[in-house]
């Protein structure tokens, strides 16, 4: 590992761990039959048995999704390039990285700015860093840089098997719903898809006594209609459920499906918006790639819970929120006052 790679607030905090071969493979691969998450196969509910969303939707907010058609190797690949391009050293990633993508450390809502953090201001960033890849504007996108240019050619074929699966997890849960077929074609926008890969820092433990409150992502709920994570076999994932929390473990060839607030005030909260956090490892570091689907921009959300919205207006109460209040209200600062 190259702490050069690092944002420089993070390097100092980063000492080559001291552990053994036994605890570095404690984080693996687990296996289904010993996992609590639900399990969807997108295979039957491309059949039409869409009652196998019912329970996770509404229980969990989340499942494991199986049979799903991305190829092993292209999960793998993807995998392997982000490695690569976050090896890089700190500053060639932050000159490399051109618009339309994006680069950000500490925090994917709000990057802080300057090198140099307090110690007290510290404890209050996530341990993130990570690149924004919006989808649709990939094909347009130029760069001389092969490694970038390679990268970026992978995540069109990959956006490509997300969008379908997206498609088809969108109509089920639609169907499950009786969602108006009007509306419906309006709540989810391909064209809005957007690759987030995000790689957590290992954080040795006598840093987690110090200090407890670090995180690779603090607990907070997805703005999005979907949200398909692809992790490597590092865990860390944890979903709150019943006021317990829940560790979703790596498992081979399965991707990891959550719903977010807009999939939330669409179902009228039937559907849950589930909590999540992030949880860095003591001995490696985490590769983690999620794709994000929104509504159409000037669509409307209806929702006999909320005053109507569009995504703008609640990404914009979300930014103001951060800014104001330090962290997202979320769906709260739209909620009927005589809803239940």
């Amino acid at each position: 590992m190259s702490f050069e790679s690092y944002p420089p607030p993070f390097r100092n905090l980063l000492q080559p761990p001291l552990s053994s071969p036994a605890q570095i493979l404690d984080s693996g691969w687990g296996a289904l039959n010993s996992d609590p998450i639900p399990v969807v196969d997108l295979q039957c509910l491309e059949l039409g048995d869409c009652k196998l969303l019912e329970e996770p939707c509404k229980q969990w907010g989340l499942f494991r999704l199986v049979n799903h058609g991305v190829p092993e190797s292209l999960l793998s690949q993807v995998q392997d390039y982000a490695r690569t391009l976050f090896s890089l050293t700190f500053e060639s990633k932050q000159a490399l990285i051109v618009s339309p993508l994006s680069y950000f450390w500490g925090t994917p809502a709000l990057t802080p700015t300057g090198a140099a953090l307090s110690a007290e201001k510290l404890q209050n960033i996530n341990l993130v860093e990570g690149l924004n890849v919006p989808l649709s504007q990939l094909p347009r996108f130029q760069t001389d840089d092969p490694r970038i240019a390679s990268f970026c050619h992978v995540l069109e074929e990959y956006g490509r098997h997300l969008a379908r699966i997206g498609r088809t997890l969108f109509k089920g849960m639609s169907t499950s719903l009786s969602l108006d077929p009007i509306e419906y074609e309006s709540n989810l926008s391909e064209s809005t898809g957007l690759v987030r890969v995000y790689r957590y820092p290992h954080w040795p433990s006598k840093y987690k006594k110090e200090n407890k409150s670090a995180w690779g992502m603090d607990v907070h709920t997805d703005s999005s209609v979907l949200s398909i994570l692809n992790q490597d076999e590092v865990g860390g994932l944890e979903v709150l459920k019943d006021n317990q929390w829940f560790t979703v473990k790596p498992i081979r060839n399965t991707l990891v499906v959550n719903l977010g607030d807009m999939m939330q005030a669409i179902s009228d909260d039937e559907y849950t918006s589930v909590k999540h956090r992030v949880k860095v490892n003591e001995y490696r570091e985490r590769i983690s790639i999620c794709y994000f689907v929104f509504p159409g921009e000037n669509s409307v959300i209806r929702s006999s819970n909320y005053k109507p919205f569009t995504y703008r207006d609640f990404q914009e109460q979300v930014q103001k929120d951060i800014k104001t209040v330090g962290y997202k209200v979320g769906l709260n600062r739209f909620k009927l006052r005589d809803a239940c």
